[in-house]
């Protein structure tokens, strides 16, 4: 088997040498492995465990925990590119991945640029070395069920779900759906409102960010699984019933998370990679199956015909814009970012989400009748591709909405 060439050369891309080992180690796994097995996760709707296992091997289940913690120490981009190369070849591996590296991402990295004061800060730094630890050593996996089904995951109103302070802990209770790895995580990381005796109303700023083990007591998931795409993140509902997690459960202390939102906003950014990978994907396929390399489909070329070669420039030069405006908006992540670079983020977000399934179109269409079969990754392609417009915080059409009111308004400005 030939090896596929890297979607981010190493030159023209300026990738240091930790971003050419790990995307070079993700895309070994992701041709040699995940693209074998994929089909059979689609089809079956469940969840990719052997993936994980070979993840887990690799050491890339800790890419993103701090070197002093033992963990790769990527930064925000660098976990990108990788998750983008297994995107490339199983778009529910690297969604699911994505979830699980988000809860030492902004337990590490992303916390470093956070105010806390030194006692908060030392206890964040003890609590977090308990988690990575489980991930390093055990090889547990985290997931990050986020969506409630009102406006919370949006930012626009308070975690209905909530976690009470008692002595020693919290009590949860509440609802998490569309959650990714439902059954299949070791840890479930809820964001929640912490409420207390004294103060029982439900506030964003009180949101806490908790890591609540599957097999605790009152967890429990619910529901079928039998979506169009990304069938293999295996997304049911999970339900929280009086559930009691201890004093060191928090991925990031009180507050902190509402802080993040704020100041760190590309953290909502980590979805796209898979979608990135998938349109690599698609353009790949077409490439090889116009010129006759595709096994099982005979070899036939079919790169002589103009309306073929217009067709895969369209998607050529629309997968360049893709990668160009998401590698930018990537590399741009910090705190407290500019209106520009917000403005980019945005509009990186929304292209990658509605590039991806154009490009998968594109790639049905160019191809014909046989990019329909099941036995080819087209379709799956196309269907999973779909669903990256939808998912929250960003979604494509909060970042049209988000995206024409800040080139409009500066801040504080309305028409009164």
């Amino acid at each position: 088997m030939q090896a596929d060439q890297p979607m981010f050369d190493a030159k023209a891309w300026n990738l240091t040498d930790q971003q050419q080992m790990l995307t070079t180690k993700a895309r070994e796994l992701g041709q040699s492995k995940f693209a074998d097995r994929a089909a059979d996760y689609d089809a079956r709707a469940t969840f990719p465990t052997e993936n994980y296992k070979d993840l887990y091997e690799a050491n890339l289940m800790g890419i993103c925990i701090p070197k002093e913690d033992g963990g790769e120490g990527a930064d925000f981009l660098t976990y990108a590119l990788t998750a983008a190369e297994i995107g490339r070849y199983c778009g529910a591996t690297a969604l699911t991945w994505n979830m699980h590296v988000c809860s030492s991402l902004w337990s590490g990295l992303l916390s470093e640029d956070l105010e806390m004061d030194a006692e908060t800060r030392a206890l964040h730094k003890q609590h977090r070395s308990v988690h990575y630890k489980r991930i390093l050593e055990e090889g547990a996996i985290y997931a990050q069920p986020f969506s409630e089904g009102g406006a919370a995951a949006a930012g626009k109103q308070a975690f209905a779900t909530q976690a009470h302070k008692v002595p020693g802990g919290w009590r949860v209770n509440g609802k998490k759906i569309f959650a990714s790895l439902a059954g299949y995580a070791n840890y479930y990381g809820i964001l929640c409102s912490e409420t207390t005796d004294e103060n029982p109303e439900l506030s964003r700023r009180n949101t806490l960010y908790l890591a609540i083990p599957a097999a605790a007591d009152g967890v429990t998931v619910e529901g079928p699984w039998d979506p169009v795409g990304m069938r293999g993140t295996v997304s049911r509902t999970l339900l929280f019933k009086d559930v009691f997690v201890p004093d060191d459960a928090p991925l990031m202390p009180s507050g902190v998370y509402f802080q993040a939102a704020k100041r760190w906003p590309h953290m909502f950014m980590t979805l796209t990679p898979s979608y990135m990978g998938i349109a690599q994907a698609a353009y790949d396929f077409t490439v090889k199956y116009l010129r006759g390399e595709v096994e099982g489909t005979g070899p036939v070329k079919r790169r002589q015909f103009a309306t073929k070669q217009i067709a895969v420039a369209q998607m050529r030069i629309m997968l360049e814009q893709t990668k160009s405006i998401w590698y930018q908006a990537m590399s741009e992540a910090c705190p407290n970012p500019s209106k520009d670079q917000l403005l980019r983020a945005w509009t990186a977000q929304y292209t990658t989400m509605e590039n991806a399934n154009e490009i998968a179109q594109l790639a049905i269409r160019t191809c014909g009748g046989q990019s329909m079969l099941k036995s080819l990754p087209l379709e799956r392609l196309y269907r999973d591709s779909r669903c990256g417009s939808l998912m929250l915080p960003w979604t494509a059409e909060l970042c049209l909405d988000m995206l024409g009111k800040g080139c409009l308004y500066e801040r504080g400005e309305t028409d009164n």
